[in-house]
């Protein structure tokens, strides 16, 4: 016996380890790069389960020991296509794309086999890892049936032109189109995938030559469009009022300095000197997207995406890096007109207006004092106006004020995650702080800053949560027992505000498990039963959203809490009877004994009154308890 589940753990030892090589596998082609993502993410969340796993070995049944021997299989399978679409040709993957939608199919089809003959409901796992598995088993299930290969567009397209002897020169929309989704910039990605198919031919012992020989004919035609659309590009991308010290300046970038790739303009592969955003996010150099907006197209050049809007938010960011790197290599910064301007109010009742260029660099400064300095006045203006909030976020602020939730000085430290909780007041920006990634950096300083700024993390993962999807982030991030050590032991406002956000996240069923094994129900319990505290009211609140998880009933019932929640019952507000009663109708179903104590302890006249004259809440919860009641009793 104890042989056997040595074998089951050194099973479940490989597959949390292929689960962790496999997710940190990267680099995959544009081409299959979405589908690629969410593969790796199924997997990763297979790991938890994996571990829970290894603390039951004794309860696995022969037939899931046979589920996970499959899953293994599996795994080594995924590894090796991932890894695959890192090296393997795009043009080989859209030309070959039924083949590859068949590999990604069958892999699916594997796991979501392989899984349901585990029975996790059977097993003593924690019921958040069960909710997950059942979520990866049903994308698995759902991929399937909608997996969508490597672009039809592009495969009709590419087998157009590889159809075609070469002399036949292709249509240039059906290139440019190419190029777009392949993201083929110069020459020396074309290269890169003539060295990708060399290597497929190679690896596959010569089998595909044929195809490969097609696709290197294909290639070089888009290799000598490229050249060719660089030209054109370049010479129409010269406005008419450009001065000779423009055109100076990008021969001097273009001929004795290499350009990093992100400050180069994707339409004209010169380095941008007024960088602007489009709708789709992508950045172009202003004058060349104005010409291809006025030449009457609504896409955008680089994804092919329809524009819902043709405004041009300028890159603040990007200019200030660009203009770094020039001053860095002695070449003129870039020079541009119109500027950002934050609105300030002024001691004596008028505005005054703020350069939002210079704040941003001033917050990417190496003095901390300045650093400092300019995150509170980004705090202050972000406070004081909703138009400052949407123009300090379109200029790209936010990444700068999410490195310094990082900083050594504390100062600096609450400054940025306080402008962040005011920008996150308007809708949009919260998209663009969780983009950023920052809700680790909000735990880091949840864990870690003054109190002041704890406060100010806790308030700005509430204002984040109130968006559905950000509930299952936030909660994966560790924040959810870093608000617990807030509510246990902050200040009375950090109380208050670590406890609205856990009640918001909490909405979400698989964050309650995490808020009750950090500690939070005894806590809880305490403030309910203890006379005058003050937070009473929003401690019985959270208690009734956690006791209807089974471990939060649990810890509540072994709390001798009934006395209280029925004197709360009783003589409490309109709202603590309402949510002392939810509390009660949790800990009694399937438990007599509760029942039981709650009648003993005199529950039922208030039940009655509180069903006849409560809320339309308090009426349906006192109706449900009573109805326990009078279950028990008819027995």
């Amino acid at each position: 016996m104890e042989e056997e589940e040595c074998e089951v753990s050194s099973v479940l030892n490989h597959l949390i380890l292929a689960a962790t090589e496999i997710s940190e596998i990267d680099g995959f082609k544009h081409v299959i790069k979405r589908q690629c993502f969410d593969l790796s993410r199924r997997i990763r969340f297979l790991a938890p389960l994996f571990q829970e796993l290894l603390d039951v070995t004794d309860a696995i049944s022969n037939d899931a020991v046979s589920a996970l021997l499959s899953l293994k299989e599996a795994l080594a399978s995924a590894k090796e296509l991932l890894q695959f679409c890192c090296r393997a040709s795009q043009v080989f993957m859209i030309l070959e794309r039924e083949q590859i939608k068949c590999k990604f199919n069958d892999l699916a089809f594997n796991f979501e086999e392989a899984i349901g003959k585990i029975s996790c409901d059977k097993l003593d796992i924690s019921e958040e890892v069960k909710e997950q598995v059942a979520l990866v088993t049903a994308q698995f299930g759902r991929a399937r049936e909608l997996f969508d290969p490597p672009g039809l567009q592009l495969y009709d397209n590419l087998l157009s032109i590889c159809n075609q002897s070469y002399d036949v020169i292709p249509e240039q929309d059906k290139l440019h189109i190419i190029c777009e989704k392949l993201h083929f910039t110069n020459v020396g990605d074309i290269k890169q995938e003539l060295i990708a198919l060399d290597k497929m031919v190679v690896d596959m012992g010569g089998h595909f030559e044929k195809s490969t020989q097609d696709m290197s004919t294909v290639l070089k035609k888009i290799e000598d469009f490229i050249l060719t659309e660089s030209a054109d590009v370049i010479m129409l991308s010269s406005d008419d009022s450009s001065t000779q010290a423009d055109e100076s300046y990008t021969k001097l970038c273009s001929q004795s300095l290499v350009i990093p790739d992100e400050f180069r303009c994707p339409i004209s592969l010169e380095l941008m000197k007024d960088p602007v955003i489009i709708s789709t996010g992508q950045t172009y150099e202003r004058a060349c997207i104005k010409k291809w907006l006025e030449a009457g197209h609504g896409t955008c050049p680089k994804t092919q995406q329809i524009l819902s809007s043709s405004v041009l938010i300028p890159n603040h960011v990007l200019y200030i890096l660009i203009s770094n790197w020039c001053e860095a290599n002695g070449v003129e910064p870039p020079k541009r007109t119109g500027k950002l301007r934050l609105c300030k109010a002024t001691s004596d009742g008028s505005s005054e207006f703020i350069d939002i260029d210079t704040l941003l660099s001033r917050l990417t400064s190496s003095d901390i004092e300045n650093q400092r300095c300019t995150a509170e006045e980004l705090r202050l203006l972000a406070k004081r106006s909703s138009q400052n909030r949407i123009l300090i976020a379109e200029a790209g602020a936010i990444p700068l004020l999410v490195d310094l939730l990082y900083a050594l000085d504390k100062r600096t430290q609450e400054h940025a995650v306080t402008a962040l909780l005011n920008l996150s007041i308007c809708g949009n920006n919260k998209e663009h702080i969780m983009a950023s990634e920052a809700v680790l950096g909000i735990v880091h300083v949840l864990k870690n800053g003054v109190m002041e700024a704890r406060e100010n993390a806790a308030a700005t993962l509430f204002s984040l949560s109130t968006l559905n999807e950000n509930k299952v982030l936030i909660g994966a991030s560790g924040a959810i027992k870093a608000l617990v050590t807030l509510f246990c032991e902050g200040s009375q406002r950090g109380k208050m505000d670590a406890a609205t956000a856990l009640f918001n996240l909490c909405l979400y069923q698989g964050n309650k498990g995490r808020a009750i094994r950090a500690g939070i129900m005894p806590k809880l319990t305490e403030m309910v039963t203890e006379p005058g505290e003050e937070m009473r009211d929003v401690a019985l609140a959270l208690m009734a959203l956690l006791v209807s998880h089974p471990e939060g009933k649990a810890v509540v019932g072994s709390m001798n809490a009934m006395p209280t929640l029925v004197d709360i019952v009783t003589n409490g507000s309109p709202k603590n009877k309402e949510n002392a009663t939810s509390v009660l109708v949790h800990l009694c179903i399937g438990d007599p004994m509760n029942v039981s104590s709650a009648c003993s302890l005199g529950v039922i006249n208030p039940l009655l009154d509180l069903a006849e004259n409560g809320s339309d809440r308090g009426k349906r919860k006192a109706a449900q308890l009573l109805e326990l009641i009078g279950i028990l009793r008819s027995l």
